[in-house]
C-alpha cells in the first residue's frame, strides 16, 4: 500500500534529528543486513517490500530473482522485456519510459532504488545518492558499474545477484542463478576458437560511435570466447570513438548492438551498419566486405540477467563465421 507523506516525514524526521542514519534505510540491528555497494554501505533491518528500478537491466535481474512482488516500480525501458519476464513485468508500474526524475521516484515511495548505472543518480534525473540517503532510502548501484582492478565483470555481477539475494531473502534463487550463468561461461570458454580481433560497436550518438574499451563485460566476453578487443587499451567501457580510428585498427569480426525500439537515430543495427559501409575508410575493412558482422540486442551488452544471452550469440556467431556453426 502506497504511504503519500512518506518522503516528507522522512525529511522531518532528518531534520529534527540533525543527521540521517548514514549511507542506510535504517539504523543496524543484530539481525540487519549490511552490504557494500560502489562506495556506500547500506543497511537494511528488513526486506524491502517497494524496490523501485530505474533502467531495464536491473528491471530484469530482479524479476529473475522472483521478485516482481517487491517492486513498486520500473522505468527506463529500452527494448521489450524478455518473453521470460512479460507476466511479471506487466503487473509492475512504469513510472516513467524513459529516464526518471526524481518527483516520480520520490511519488512511489521507494525502500530500495536500483540502478545499474552510477550516472541515473544526479540532481537532474533521480536524485544523488546522498540526497536518497538523507531521506531514509538506500540506492544499490550494480558492481559492474564499479570496477576494482581486480575483479572481472561477470563477477561482479555475480556478486549483485548474491547481495540482492541477501537483502530480500532470495539467497538460494540468486546462488542458482550465478551457478547456472557460470556454466553457460565455461560452456563458450571449453570451445577453442582461433584469436580474431573483434570490435563491439554499442551505440551512434551524432554520427559518432561508442564502442565497448576496457573491463567492460564486452571485453571480458571477448576474452572468455578467445577473441581480443581492439579498444581494450581504453580505460572506459563504452568510449567514444571515431569511425577513422574504428578502420585503423582493423578488426576481424564487428559486433553491433541493435536498440531499435528505443527510437533514437542510428539505434538500429541496422542503421550502424549503413553507416559503416559508406564510411570511406570503414567500407573497406575485410570484416565489413565479408560480411564478418555480429549482431546482438544492445540491453545484452549491459550488465544484467541477459548478458550471458549475449557470450551465448557472440560465441555462436565466431564459430559461424568460422565455419563450424
Amino acid at each position: 500500500m502506497s504511504h503519500p507523506g512518506r518522503f516528507g516525514l522522512a525529511l522531518v524526521a532528518v531534520l529534527a534529528a540533525g543527521c540521517a542514519t548514514p549511507e542506510g534505510a535504517q539504523a543496524p540491528t543484530a539481525q540487519s543486513v549490511v552490504v557494500d555497494s560502489c562506495g556506500k554501505q547500506l543497511t537494511f533491518a528488513g526486506a524491502p517490500q517497494r524496490a523501485v528500478t530505474l533502467d531495464q537491466s536491473s528491471t530484469e535481474t530482479l524479476l529473475a530473482l522472483g521478485l516482481q512482488d517487491r517492486m513498486a516500480g520500473t522505468a527506463n525501458l529500452k527494448t521489450k522485456v524478455s518473453p521470460k519476464f512479460a507476466d511479471a513485468y506487466a503487473k509492475i508500474p512504469v513510472l516513467s519510459p524513459k529516464v526518471i526524475t526524481s518527483e516520480p521516484l520520490r511519488a512511489a515511495n521507494p525502500d530500495v532504488v536500483v540502478s545499474s548505472f552510477q550516472e541515473q543518480f544526479t540532481p537532474d534525473r533521480a536524485g544523488t545518492r546522498d540526497e536518497l540517503a538523507a531521506l531514509g532510502v538506500p540506492t544499490f548501484v550494480s558492481a559492474v558499474n564499479c570496477p576494482d582492478g581486480t575483479t572481472a565483470p561477470f563477477e561482479r555481477l555475480f556478486r549483485d545477484y548474491e547481495n540482492f539475494g541477501r537483502i530480500f531473502g532470495a539467497t538460494e534463487k540468486a546462488a542458482q542463478l550465478a551457478n547456472d550463468q557460470r556454466a553457460a561461461l565455461a560452456e563458450v570458454q571449453a570451445v577453442k576458437r582461433e584469436p580474431v580481433k573483434v570490435v563491439w560497436v554499442y551505440s551512434v550518438f551524432k554520427g559518432v560511435p561508442y564502442v565497448a574499451g576496457k573491463d567492460g563485460m564486452a571485453s571480458q566476453m571477448s576474452k572468455i570466447a578467445g577473441a581480443v578487443n581492439v579498444f581494450d587499451d581504453v580505460d572506459q567501457e563504452w568510449p567514444e570513438a571515431s569511425w577513422e580510428e574504428i578502420a585503423r585498427r582493423d578488426p576481424d569480426v564487428i559486433v553491433v548492438g541493435d536498440l531499435s525500439e528505443r527510437g533514437n537515430p542510428g539505434d538500429k543495427a541496422s542503421e550502424k551498419i549503413a553507416m559503416m559501409r559508406e564510411h570511406p575508410a570503414v567500407s573497406q575493412l575485410k570484416a565489413l566486405r565479408d560480411n564478418k558482422v555480429i549482431e546482438i540486442p544492445g540491453i545484452e551488452m549491459d550488465p544484467s540477467v541477459r548478458t550471458v544471452d549475449a557470450l551465448k550469440a557472440f560465441g555462436a556467431g565466431l564459430d559461424k563465421i568460422a565455419g563450424r556453426g
